[in-house]
Formats: C-alpha cells, sequence, structure tokens
C-alpha cells in the first residue's frame, strides 16, 4: 500500500522514435524510458522508475505509450509541463494525472492499438520519410484488405514473433482487428499514396506487428503465395518472412478497463 503522501501518476506519452533507441533504458543509449528517469530524478532529486505499457523497438514512434511512476512532489499538471519542456521536441507528456492504487501501466494494459503507414507512391514522399515506409512495388490492395481479416481471433503467432525478444510464456495472442484503409495520420506529406494497416489486440510478441506487415505487403506485390500468411499463421516459428522497417510503425493507444 503506497504511503499517504504518496500517489501513483499515470501518463500518456508521444514520441518520435526515430533517434531514439526504443523505450526500455539502456546505458549509454538515447531511450524513451531513459530520459523520462532522468528528467525526473534531476527534479524529484531522487530515482524514480518508470513502467511503460509497451516496449517499442528503435525508431518506433508513439501517440499513446502509457506510463506509470510513483510521485510524492509538486501537483501532475505542473510536473507534465515541465517534463515536456525538458524532453522536448522528440518526447513529450501529453497528459498525467492520479491513478488507482496500485495502478501498472504495463501489467493493468488490456489492449493496444499499432497502425502501421505505408507510402505507396511512385516516389518516397520527404515530409513522411520518417514515419512510412515507402514500397516503390505496385501491391494488389484488394488482396491485402481481405487477407487481413484472417489474422483476426485468437491464434499462436508464434510464426509471426521475431527472436531476440523477451522471453514469454505463451505465444497465443487476441487480435481483435486488422484492417487496410486510406490516407494517414501524417501532415502536411502527400497522404493521397498513404496506406494504413491498423491491428487492434492482446498480448503483441516482438516484431509481430511488423512480421504481420511485412507478410502482407510481400504477398501483395507477388513475392510470396497467397497461402504464406495461413503458413505462417500456423508455423511454431521463428519468424522466417519479411520485417516492415520500423519507422513505418506507430503505438497509438493503450486499453484499460475503465
Amino acid at each position: 500500500m503506497e504511503s499517504p503522501s504518496r500517489t501513483i501518476l499515470r501518463g500518456v506519452v508521444r514520441y518520435d522514435g526515430t533517434n531514439l533507441c526504443g523505450w526500455q533504458a539502456q546505458p549509454g543509449l538515447p531511450t524513451v524510458q531513459g530520459a523520462l528517469q532522468t528528467a525526473l530524478a534531476r527534479i524529484a532529486q531522487r530515482t524514480i522508475p518508470v513502467q511503460g505499457a509497451a516496449c517499442t523497438d528503435t525508431g518506433v514512434h508513439a501517440f499513446g505509450q502509457t506510463i506509470s511512476f510513483d510521485w510524492d512532489g509538486g501537483p501532475p499538471e505542473r510536473l507534465r509541463h515541465a517534463l515536456s519542456k525538458m524532453l522536448g521536441p522528440e518526447i513529450q507528456v501529453q497528459s498525467l494525472e492520479p491513478a488507482p492504487p496500485g495502478f501498472n501501466a504495463r501489467f493493468d494494459a488490456r489492449g493496444k492499438r499499432y497502425a502501421y503507414t505505408l507510402d505507396l507512391g511512385r516516389e518516397p514522399d520527404p515530409l513522411s520519410a520518417r514515419y512510412a515506409w515507402h514500397v516503390p512495388h505496385k501491391l494488389d490492395l484488394d488482396l491485402m484488405a481481405g487477407l487481413a481479416p484472417l489474422l483476426v481471433g485468437v491464434h499462436d503467432f508464434a510464426g509471426f514473433q521475431s527472436t531476440g525478444g523477451h522471453h514469454r510464456d505463451s505465444t497465443v495472442c487476441t487480435l481483435h482487428s486488422a484492417q487496410l484503409s486510406h490516407g494517414g495520420t501524417i501532415a502536411p506529406c502527400d497522404a493521397q499514396h498513404l496506406w494504413r494497416i491498423v491491428f487492434d489486440g492482446y498480448g503483441f510478441l516482438y516484431r509481430m506487428v511488423r512480421n504481420m506487415t511485412g507478410t502482407l505487403v510481400e504477398i501483395a506485390r507477388g513475392r510470396f503465395p497467397k497461402d504464406f500468411l495461413e503458413t505462417s499463421l500456423n508455423s511454431p516459428g521463428p519468424f522466417r518472412g519479411h520485417c516492415a522497417p520500423a519507422h513505418g510503425l506507430v503505438l497509438e493507444k493503450v486499453y484499460y478497463d475503465e
């Protein structure tokens, strides 16, 4: 039980992962968790561990990474503003508020939404190059849109897990939806060439979203056969297809019971 003077704060963090080595703190490397903990230590004059809902990879972005940490200092809004000034421009704390006792951003999460952006223009748009994978090949978008729902449901996604991630007791995950849509959230680039694949689910594995995206793209361009998606879905792993590059991926939202 937390002491009366200490509370758990819950926040939402937005970041551009281009020049960051992912979420998790690593000695001597720029990371989101490392930057947050360094800034909080300067303010509080003590070490404050920060928990993140998702451990995003090097180069991956976030609109809605959720964090939690113990705090016994000043008002959350004043702290939020101070952190954003210290961390900007690549990292911004969008909100910070008291959380229920015992709240943990990682272990209380009930699902996540990831979006992967593709630039299908003939030439790469310089204003989307940091946030979209430029695919110069002609893709069968109707085929992609038809195949994506095959991933939905409760499956063993071991065949879409890359080696090198944290060990998990189970590779069974739940995917609530997988949808291809036209357009993007990147401005002021030429959105007519942008397409997004949005994945909603629970229990994502290491590089699972990037591997599913790369597989759909390679099938849609004719490099992999149509049944490669289902073959990978029923495989014991590890993944043997094409992993989409990190910079097209963004963590959009983390879901909780409320």
